[in-house]
């Protein structure tokens, strides 16, 4: 019994341990996403602005850095 309660807590804590970088990458995806929308680049010239995939990358990259320690 003690085994299974010790598995369980552990599993609970790998799940922790990749919840919060998949969440960060999701939310700077989204941002960048609205960056791109809203603010983004007119002329086309802007290397990371200019498509939404650019920004989304970058926004998912920053999105990582900020929530990993």
């Amino acid at each position: 019994m003690n085994s299974s309660f010790s598995k369980w807590i552990q599993w609970i804590k790998d799940r922790k341990k990749y919840t919060y970088p998949i969440l960060g990458v999701a939310g700077g995806v989204g941002l960048g996403y609205l960056y791109y929308y809203f603010i983004g680049c007119n002329s086309g010239t802007c290397p990371i602005t200019s498509s939404p995939w650019g920004s989304m990358g970058v926004g998912g990259l920053m999105g990582l850095l900020l929530v990993s320690k």
